[in-house]
Parts: C-alpha cells; structure tokens; sequence
C-alpha cells in the first residue's frame, strides 16, 4: 500500500504529487500494494537476530528433555504435554522467521518483482505447518484433518481482531488492495461452496444409512486436487493482478526504465545482501526446525489423546496456535515495519491458505497414508461424524460474513468483529462438546 519509494511515501500520508497522479488514472493512491522487505534500521537487533536466540533456547530445551525419554523416566502427563509445547512453539517460530528471512534474501538476490517475491513467501512460510500435519498424521489422522479445519476459523479471528485495530479513514474503513479484494472474494466463494457440498454430502450419507460412511483415500486425493487446482488458479490470478497493477502506477508516475529499476531494486533496499550459501543454510535451518518442531507436537498429540483422554476436536484447538504460526509471524512482521495493508492482507491469506492449501496437503497426505502404509488405523477411513459433518458446513457462515465485509471494502468494526469473535466461539463451542466421537 506504499508509494513509489522515490516519493519518500508513507501508508497515512502518501506523497500529494503522486496521489493526485494516480487518481488521475483511476488508481486509489491509498490501495497500491508495494511490499517492502526486511526491517528498518530501528528494528534491527545488533548480533544476532531473535529468531536465533529463540532457537537455540528451544534446542537447549530439546536436549534436556531426549535423553531423559531416551532413558525411560516418565513425566507426569500434563508436565511432558507443556514442555513439548513450549519446544515446538519455540522450534516453529524460529523455522518460519528463518524461511522467510531466506526467501526474502533469495528475491534480492535475483531481483523479483515484489508481488512475486511476496506471495511466494507467504506459501514457503507454510512449510512449518506442513511438517506438522505430518508429524501428526501418523498419531491421528483424524486430528491432523480437525487441526487444519480448525486453524481456519482460527485465522478468521485474528483477521477480525486484527483489522479492527488497524488506523482508519473518516468513514471507518481501511482499504485493502484492490487485488486482494477481487481474487479473495471469488476465493471464498470457492471455499463456502466446496465446504457446503463437502458437509451435506456427508450429512445425506449420515442420515440415509448408506453403506459408505468414511471417506476412502481416492475421495481424499480427489478433493485435495480439486482444492489445489483453485489454489493454482487462484496464486495466478493473484500474481498477474498485482502485476497489471503495478504496470497501471509506474505507467500514470511516467517512470522510464531507469526510475522503474530504482524503484523495483528499493523494494530490498532494507534486505541484508549474503551469499547463495547463506542462502541455503538459511533453508536448510528452517527446514530443520520445522522437523524438530514438528517432532514436538506429535509427541503433545500422543499424549492428549492417550495419557489426558482429550478428544480430536478438543486437541486440535489446544495445537491450532502451531498450524496458524506461519501467518502470525509474517503479519507481524509487516505490521512491525507499518505496512499494515501487507498485514491485513497476508492475516485475510491466512484463512485462504490453509482452506486450499494446507487443508488439502492434509488430504492428501492422509490418501497416501490410508491407501499405502497404514490401512488399519483406528481413524481411519475418515468417517461421516457428526462433528466432521459440522467442521465442512460451518465454513459457509464464516466465509459469508467475510464476504459480504469484502465487498464493502472495508475491514471489521466493533460490530463484524463481536459478530465474527460471536460466530467462532460458538463453532469451537460445539464442536468440543459434540467432538467427542
């Protein structure tokens, strides 16, 4: 949301020069999307950067608590439970920041266009949730699925909470950019039918007694290509979108090659330049974290289902934290820097995300695992529960009410955010207390 950083911009007060150009264009100055990486000077930490620390508080955690299990001493249940929780936490947290900060690094390196560079962060930054679904899926293939449908409606509330502290016009509202808007609402669209077809299936077949009464691994595969065709489309239309925009700006600012360079190169200008090297330690780091962390919420998995008695449903709200922590950290990145358009952007990116992409990994790497390695799991085949049932058709609610907001080009005020808080604390409530099949 930032303006042409030869114009020395900022998101409240846009420079009145380049304003007045693109409104002459039909351009909202205050809805162009630049996404700036790094951080400020004053932001910056000397040494290190806290994600290091963070990680290696976490490794010195780890290496306390292996060998003791590695011995047999047994922990009482809920100390095992918190200490595995704070581990991955701490693993997590550090595996996005170190991702991100290398694909960051990667773009600078070979000069992506912004909104590339961007939208490709934000799917990199996944890889933590990932690895976690596939940490769990061998302990709970039905918890891993719950655990991605619950982060859903987890996001949705940090997107309506998060929105409504964000600096407003005089009529209230806080524009998002125009192509988020436009491909988001056609997104969720997607997301409240396919959640609805998904759920009243499963419901006819419930009520009618049929002979099916679980999804099969081909059902599985199948929705997970299905949803990972909308994503593919949906990355596409996203990315050539930001594309004309940006076209659109530097064509109304009469930018020639050399002005349009400078300002593509100081989109990293806050960016630490580094070897292909570091580079790829940074990667391999990330990598590394998110399986360690990964390894950790297995392990709270285990013991919730098994030493504590707490149903799927119950589990899978206590360790939605873990799914949603890719887009905390990168909403408050941008928030840290003032690029509170990027955040409420990449908060909204959060409930898509996970709907068709993380959702479907999840089916898929169940398919897999159903149809190949383990056949005889007790949660397997995935049946038609009642709580599974309101997990889908709960979704067109939540997605209805960010749609119409959408369309109103405006973000939540203390009414949407009551109404959406309202809307999740009753799906949470219902289904812990019917999740128990």
């Amino acid at each position: 949301m930032t303006l042409p950083p030869d114009k020395s911009p900022t998101e409240e007060h846009p420079p009145v020069s380049s304003a007045h150009s693109l409104r002459r264009e039909g351009i909202d100055p205050y809805r162009v999307a630049l996404h700036l990486f790094g951080l400020p000077k004053h932001l910056l930490w000397r040494g290190y950067p806290p994600w290091v620390w963070t990680a290696f508080i976490g490794l010195g955690l780890w290496l306390a608590v292996v060998p003791i299990e590695a011995l047999g001493w047994v922990l009482p249940p809920l100390a095992q439970t918190s200490i595995s929780i704070i581990i991955g936490l701490l693993f997590l947290r550090s595996a996005c920041e170190a991702l991100v900060t290398a694909t960051e690094r990667l773009a600078a390196r070979l000069l992506w266009d912004h909104y590339v560079a961007g939208t490709v962060t934000e799917i990199v930054s996944t890889l933590p949730e990932l690895v976690v679904i596939c940490f769990v899926i061998p302990v709970s293939p039905l918890a891993a699925m719950v655990i991605a449908l619950v982060t859903i409606y987890n996001n949705a509330l940090v997107f309506s909470v998060y929105s409504y502290f964000l600096p407003k016009d005089q009529k209230g509202r806080f524009m998002m950019p125009a192509a988020i808007t436009e491909v988001g609402t056609q997104l969720l669209i997607a997301g409240a039918g396919i959640g609805s077809v998904i759920g009243l299936v499963m419901l006819v077949f419930l009520a009618e007694g049929q002979s099916k009464r679980g999804f099969s691994a081909i059902d599985l595969a199948v929705l997970a290509m299905i949803m990972l065709g909308v994503f593919g489309v949906y990355v596409y239309k996203l990315v050539k979108g930001y594309a004309l925009e940006e076209q659109s700006v530097q064509k109304a600012l009469d930018l020639n090659e050399a002005e349009a360079a400078e300002r593509k190169a100081n989109v990293y200008s806050q960016v630490k330049r580094t070897s292909l090297w570091n580079i790829i330690a940074l990667f391999v780091a990330g990598a590394t974290l998110a399986i360690l962390g990964g390894e950790r919420v297995s392990e709270v998995a285990q013991v919730a289902l098994s030493e504590l008695n707490l149903n799927p449903i119950s589990m899978a709200v206590c360790l939605a934290a873990f799914a949603g922590m890719s887009e905390y950290v990168i909403v408050w990145r941008a928030h840290r820097k003032k690029q509170y358009g990027i955040a409420l952007a990449n908060a909204f990116g959060g409930i898509t995300q996970v709907m068709f992409l993380v959702l479907p990994f999840t089916f898929l790497a169940i398919a897999i695992y159903q149809g190949f390695l383990v056949t005889d799991h007790v949660d397997l085949p995935l049946s038609f529960s009642l709580s599974n049932v309101l997990l889908f058709v709960l979704l067109f609610p939540t997605f209805y009410v960010l749609i119409a907001l959408i369309e109103e080009d405006h973000t939540l005020g203390a009414l949407d955010t009551v109404t959406m808080l309202a809307i999740f604390l009753l799906v949470i409530l219902i289904l812990v207390c019917y999740g128990g099949g």
